[in-house]
């Protein structure tokens, strides 16, 4: 495989979320008290199973993607040809397996359904009203990831498992918004397409300003200034979001739900202490 493979298996894997999804949990981890070998794991563990399922969703979207005419897909241009973004997939799958079970049997059990969650997606719940479901399961189980995988194995609070659900419902959304036209057109029918463009919009915010309202209030202690700041910031920019919903098309819902998501990300940073905490 040459250069120009090398760089398509790599962006065929979504890159981005791929990163993205692996910083936050080894800062979780490791804002959680995980030592640097613990956090090691859990960034192997998340990079290998976030770019298993980049490369499954590509491999089977691929002749849909070429009848769309997807040129930005490096598998429908050839490079790399979809058996190797396949084996790549499996083989990264097997790498998420072992490293998730050396955190532990727990934690590596609940990280592996919520991939199996996001491969399940792949197959065909994203064509369904559940698509929403595996999104939840699999940033619900997250925070469960991290804390089964310290010292005494302490389950994660209930606060943190429901905003890491919530998190994934408004992650789907937004994810989905810029292409639900082409979605549909493809007959990709998950719920954010059922809904139809306007009330996606309007959804989205909402799930992800019950996650920071979590975010703040679950955690021992009182909300300090940073948690009512991030509501504050939340609150404004879900209003921003429901006003520019019925402006025609525009892309600020779906920036404005993006910031809200790294605030509300950036909340659940902040109370990684909180999340071992009994």
């Amino acid at each position: 495989m040459g250069g120009g493979g090398v760089r398509g298996l790599a962006k065929a894997c979504h890159p981005e979320p791929t990163v993205a999804v692996t910083v936050l949990v080894t800062a979780l981890a490791a804002a959680s008290g995980q030592g640097a070998g613990g956090c090691l794991l859990v960034a192997v563990a998340v990079l290998s199973g976030q770019a298993s399922i980049g490369w499954c969703n590509d491999v089977l979207d691929v002749e849909r993607d070429r009848a769309a005419g997807r040129t930005d897909k490096p598998l429908v241009r050839g490079a790399p040809q979809p058996w190797v973004a396949a084996a790549a997939a499996g083989g990264a799958l097997v790498l998420c397996g072992v490293a998730s079970l050396a955190c532990g049997v727990a934690a590596g059990v609940a990280h592996l359904v919520g991939v199996a969650a996001a491969w399940a997606y792949n197959g065909g719940v994203k064509r369904t009203a559940l698509s929403w479901l595996p999104y939840a399961v699999g940033f619900g189980l997250l925070p469960a990831f991290v804390t089964l995988g310290l010292p005494g194995h302490p389950g994660p609070p209930a606060w943190a498992v429901a905003a890491g659900a919530l998190l994934g419902v408004g992650a789907h959304v937004t994810n989905v918004l810029p292409d639900i036209d082409a979605d549909l057109a493809a007959g990709v029918r998950g719920l954010p397409q059922r809904l139809g463009r306007r009330r996606s919009r309007l959804l989205a915010p909402v799930p992800l300003l019950a996650a920071a309202v979590l975010l703040v209030f679950g955690p021992p202690g009182r909300a300090g200034a940073a948690g009512w700041a991030g509501l504050a910031l939340t609150g404004g920019l879900a209003c921003a979001t429901m006003r520019a919903a019925g402006a025609g098309p525009s892309r600020v819902p779906f920036l404005t739900t993006l910031a809200m998501a790294v605030t509300a990300v950036t909340l659940l940073l902040l109370h990684g202490d909180a999340l071992s905490a009994r």
